[in-house]
This record gives C-alpha cells, structure tokens and sequence, in this order.
C-alpha cells in the first residue's frame, strides 16, 4: 500500500512538473502578440485573418498560382509563427470542448474542460523540416504533363493544375532539387506520364525522403501498362544513368527505388521496391537513438517536432519518480500500438522492464527490431499483424506482469474496435497515452468507446478511463494540423 501510495504522488508530482514547465515556458510566447494596429485599431484574430484569406484564395484571380498552391498546401504561411500557435491553441481549445461531451467523467461545464491542455509545443525548426514529401506529375500551369510538383483545384470540379513547389516554407530544398531533376527527366523520356490509370502513360509521382545528415532517398512510381518486362528494364536503366552519371547526378542520391504497379498505393509486399542504386535504407537519429528508415516505413516528417512529441509521450506514459533527491525507473510494461518503425518504444525502453510494439507494416516491424538490435535495446518485442488481431493474445501474456501502460498511435482512421476493447478490459493498463494526428475525425469513436461507461452489448466490461491532460505539439508550422497527445487515467 505505501509503495502504491508512493507511486501515485510521484505521477501527481510529475504531472504537475509537466503543466507547470511547460505553460510557464510557452505562456509567454502564445500571449504576448500585440492585438492592436499602428493607429489603435484592434486587428482581427489570426483564425480570423485565416478564414477570410480562405474565403478570397481560390476565386482571387490576382493571386499567382504560387500563391494559391501556398494557400492550399501552408494555408498559415500569410501568419507570422506566434499567431499560428495563437490560432492552432484556440482550434484545440474548441476541438478538444466538443470532444468533452464524449467523456463520461469529464463533461464541460459552461463550455470549459474540467482537465488541462498545456499551450502549444513549438516545432524547433519552421521552414524546411519535411524529411518526406511527395510530388505529383500532372498538366501545369503551361499546360505540360509532364509537370512535377502539388495540386491546385480538384479532379471532381476537373481544374486541376501542378504548380511547382519550389516557393513552399515547408519544403527543404534537397527535396525541391529532386523534384526539378525529375521533371527534367520526364521531359527528356520518350515516356508519357500517367495521369489517369485508363488512360495510359507510365511515369508517376516521386518521394524524397532525406535525414538531419542530408543523406538523400528518391522512390520513382511507374505503371508498367503493357510494357514487357524488357521494356520496362531499358527505362530504368535510363532513370539510374540520369540520376548518377547525367542533369541528376547533382542530387547526389544515396539510394534510388523503383516501384512499377497498377494500383494507386501499395506496399513492398504487393509490389516489391527495387534498389536501383546505393544503399538500401537511410538513418535519423532521434533523442540520441539511430533508426533505420526503409522506403515505405512510417517516421515522423519532422524530426526536430519529433524529438519535442516522444519526450512528451515518454514522460505521460512512465514518469521518472523522485526517490531521495534522485530519479527511481517506474518499470512495468508498455504496450505500443501501431508502433512503426520503434521510435516511441526504443525511446521509453530505459524506464521500462519490457516492451511489446504491435505494427501492421511487416517492413516497419523489421526496421523496428532492427532499430532495438542497432541501439544495443534488449527489452523490446515487436510483432507484425493487426493490433485487433495480435493486441488479445499479447495481452494474455502480460496480464500477471506489473503495471501496464499502453501509447497508441494510429493513423486517421483511429483503432480497430477490437483494439479499444482489449485496452479497455485489460485492468492492469491505468494509464493510456493516445497520439492523434486528428482528434476530431475518427478518433472520436475511440475517445468514446474508452470512456463509455461499461456496456456489455458492446464487451466493454472494463472501467472508464477519463483524460486528464492534453499536449498540442505543432508538428507540421505554416499548415493548420497539429498532433495531440491526450493522457487517459482510471
């Protein structure tokens, strides 16, 4: 019982530490902009000024499509960083007080949520932080289709134009610079692109995935159509010459992958990346700790943003307890749900007896053990399969073994219902960290599920779990997303 006692003052204690710290620290940044103009008139709010240039963006006949492509790809970039908090802050507040009323133990009172969310976590770099970005081939403004850059209009209203994108904040230039290799490629290929699958042409989009080290990853899309296989080698044979002895030798690409299919997006397993040229994976490293990065694995495109998200993860899941003036390792399990390539498990695993990662990617499961093996990290387990699948039998096993907690981190379409039922009827799990990208969308299904009270018609046998803290952390500056992490107790 005192040890048990112990345990829960020193969550309450690191709590407190966490809201403290960080509001003191962001406080200052989020509230000191100056409302009023020049001449004493008060200026519109940022999410005011954001609207408005919505509203005027796409008919404005004045913008240039550099402009318009800003608009739809940086919507924020006319703000200066402080307002984007500003505006990202006010978004969550209201996101996170009509989410509320999904929470049995936490119902708004007079439109104010009875727990926290701390300000915003600022990115650590603003401009140029993808380490990602994927760039599509289409008509230009000029009217080529052999175009390479993002879309402005839409294929329902038929207007769709590529606009390049070497004016985006958000784009590094490595990535730009491939971008405009590529084109020239395409251009320089007897090859026509491929617009529409039924209608013909080859040559798809390209991905450029780099590190903090400037190392440099190009994934080439193709549609074979009906090009025999000798035909297909001859092309590739060209894109490997022009991008290491030709025009794109300037990229200094340290790997270049191919992938030829007739779907939109597959994986390695349905249509298996080829390495044309250099190495086979890239490395980032991430709160001192080296991943391994393969052509399709899920990372973090901000990697700086990243380091700010998995301290904040580490820190809500196992909170390091004062024990005479020092630190004391909390121990137990965690559980990470949808776990990539390792990053946010590797990241806990000193505070942590054992680990057990759950990731549908088979690729990302074997970066992830590869990524454990490479870090000299000897408490991690990560099994490939659906966490709706694999999340029942793990759970079985662990079920006598210490404090559990569980970090989940899915993609937009939120967890499987069986995933939320076997977290939920676990009671050993007391405290469950939950990563969204989209608090508003599908997730909102989980939050509900979590924190229902019990309902046997659905197995929900277990006790509610009610949130008690939530972390905006701007992963993405000059856009209007911003991942959140939510701490879910009983």
């Amino acid at each position: 019982m005192a040890s048990a006692a112990s345990h829960s003052r020193s969550v309450i204690f690191a709590k407190r530490n966490l809201v403290y710290n960080v509001a003191v620290r962001q406080s200052r940044l989020l509230f000191s902009t100056n409302d009023t103009t020049s001449d004493g008139r008060r200026k519109p709010s940022p999410q005011k000024q954001w609207i408005q240039s919505q509203k005027k963006s796409p008919c404005s006949d004045h913008l240039t499509w550099e402009e318009r492509l800003a608009d739809v790809v940086t919507p924020l970039w006319r703000l200066s960083y402080k307002e984007q908090l500003e505006f990202k802050q006010k978004h969550q507040q209201r996101t996170l007080s009509q989410l509320a009323r999904h929470f049995q133990e936490c119902p708004p009172v007079r439109g104010k949520l009875s727990f926290p969310v701390l300000p915003v976590l600022t990115s650590p770099v603003r401009d140029g932080y993808r380490n990602k970005s994927t760039f599509s081939v289409n008509r230009g403004v000029d009217g080529n289709p052999k175009t390479v850059g993002f879309y402005v209009g839409t294929a329902r209203k038929g207007n769709i134009v590529c606009v390049n994108g070497d004016h985006l904040l958000n784009m590094p230039e490595k990535h730009k610079l491939v971008a405009r290799c590529y084109q020239d490629f395409l251009r320089l290929s007897p090859l026509e692109p491929c617009l529409l699958f039924h209608t013909g042409g080859h040559w798809r989009e390209v991905t450029v995935r780099t590190n903090a080290e400037g190392h440099t990853m190009a994934i080439v899309y193709f549609h074979p159509q009906g090009l025999a296989r000798e035909e297909v080698a001859v092309h590739k044979a060209d894109l490997v010459e022009y991008f290491t002895l030709g025009p794109g030798s300037v990229c200094q690409l340290d790997s270049l992958y191919f992938q030829e299919s007739g779907m939109t997006r597959c994986t390695h397993e349905d249509s298996p990346y080829q390495l044309l040229h250099g190495r086979p994976h890239i490395y980032e490293e991430v709160l001192g700790y080296k991943f391994r990065i393969s052509a399709d694995a899920f990372f973090q495109v901000n990697r700086a943003a990243a380091e700010v998200l998995y301290d904040t993860v580490r820190h809500l899941c196992f909170p390091l307890s004062e024990d005479g003036g020092g630190t004391k390792k909390p121990g137990g399990t965690l559980l990470d749900v949808c776990c990539g390539t390792g990053a946010i498990g590797i990241t806990i695993s000193p505070r942590v007896d054992r680990i057990i990662g759950i990731e549908l990617v088979e690729q990302a499961v074997e970066d992830a053990r590869h990524n454990a093996a490479l870090n000299k990290v000897l408490n991690c387990e990560f099994l490939a399969g659906k966490a709706e699948v694999v999340l029942p039998a793990a759970m079985s096993q662990i079920s006598d073994v210490g404090p559990i907690a569980a970090v989940v981190n899915p993609a937009r379409a939120g967890l499987h219902h069986l995933v939320v039922r076997a977290l939920r009827n676990q009671p050993a799990i007391r405290r469950l960290v939950y990563v969204s990208c989209k608090p508003d969308g599908e997730a909102v299904r989980n939050f509900r599920e979590l924190c229902c009270a019990p309902d046997p018609r659905k197995k929900l046998w277990g006790d509610a779990f009610s949130p008690t803290l939530a972390v905006p952390v701007d992963m993405f500056p000059h856009t209007a997303h911003c991942e959140v992490v939510l701490l879910f107790e009983r």
